[in-house]
């Protein structure tokens, strides 16, 4: 059985019903998810920028700009997500091209941020990266950035030049409410994702909050130790901003049907899914996983539980947005 994918979930208020000038408004996507940049343009009643994008027999990375962005708006729509070096690498060539073409101002539309779990430094003679890759984009020649639930809310402060940090969390919490669940109550699968679980329970009704104390043996390996909160006989909705091996989320599932949950859902807005992710999502610990498509999920890596969610809309309503000058933060309150 098919993922279930639904193409647009969010209402938004129709600022876009008409377009008065789009002369100086160019959107352009990376390789990384072209199918999400389609969406948008479309949102945004405009057609991607044409580019030419090429690699050499060494794999050295080419990009051409093919109509005049002189004194343009420039949106490039790339998210660093696996072959992460290979996407990195092409938006700062994107950038590099944009920016020697004259376009008055370049924004990087970065849904999902790569690099961004090294974002401080737990040991000695470690590198941040979070820090290097925004040095990096800046760098480049990129004006300003719009990023999609970044993995810890400092990186915002990483850059020195202007960046919007918008939520998938509308998008999700209007799937949840249609599906009218009852008794919810909202779990952080970690001591570090509790501030995002209580933002996101507060939207959810003011829903009940639990908490996973979790331990870490090394990197991509969770160890469950305890439950704080209560879940029993209750509809639990698992919260974090991203899947990468799932073993953390579904080590806190299994704990949660253990504490005497009676159903369990985990939602995330980044389907990173590395190996062995697909095969402990689709044992039946959860009823349902939702995420976004920030990530291209490719048909190998799709299950029967799995829901996929579009954040174009929400991205394409910031990026007229922050073009009109108005405001980005007000959106959705």
């Amino acid at each position: 059985m098919p993922a279930v994918i639904r193409s647009a979930t969010l209402t938004l208020q129709p600022s876009l019903a008409t377009f008065a000038d789009h002369s100086r408004l160019r959107l352009f996507s990376g390789s990384a998810n072209i199918p999400l940049s389609q969406e948008v343009a479309r949102y945004l009643g405009i057609d991607l920028g044409p580019m030419v994008r090429k690699r050499f027999a060494d794999g050295e990375l080419y990009i051409q700009i093919q109509e005049s962005i002189r004194g343009c708006d420039v949106y490039l729509i790339q998210p660093s997500c696996y072959p992460v070096n290979d996407h990195l690498m092409e938006l700062l060539i994107m950038i590099d091209a944009c920016r020697r073409a004259s376009a008055r101002q370049i924004t990087a539309v970065i849904p999902y941020y790569g690099y961004a779990r090294a974002d401080r430094k737990t040991a000695g003679r470690e590198s941040i990266t979070a820090k290097l890759v925004a040095n990096l984009i800046t760098q480049a020649g990129a004006s300003r950035i719009l990023a999609m639930d970044l993995h810890s809310d400092q990186i915002q402060g990483y850059f020195d030049i202007p960046l919007d940090h918008v939520y998938a969390s509308p998008v999700v919490l209007d799937y949840l409410v249609s599906k009218q669940l009852s008794d919810i109550v909202v779990v952080s699968p970690d001591v570090g994702g509790v501030a995002r679980a209580r933002a996101f329970a507060k939207k959810l009704n003011d829903a009940p909050l639990a908490i996973i104390d979790k331990r870490r043996q090394a990197h991509n390996v969770a160890e469950v130790m305890n439950l704080i909160g209560d879940v029993e006989g209750k509809t639990a909705v698992l919260v974090d901003d991203m899947i990468d091996t799932a073993g953390t989320i579904c080590e806190g599932a299994r704990l949660l049907r253990k504490e005497g949950a009676r159903q369990v859902y985990a939602c995330a807005t980044h389907a990173v899914f590395s190996p062995p992710a697909v095969e402990r999502l689709s044992t039946g610990v959860f009823e349902e996983v939702i995420i976004t498509n920030t990530i291209p999920v490719p048909e190998d890596k799709r299950f029967k539980q799995l829901t996929i969610l579009s954040v174009a809309n929400l991205l394409g309503e910031t990026i007229w947005r922050i073009h009109e000058d108005s405001s980005v933060s007000s959106m959705f309150r």
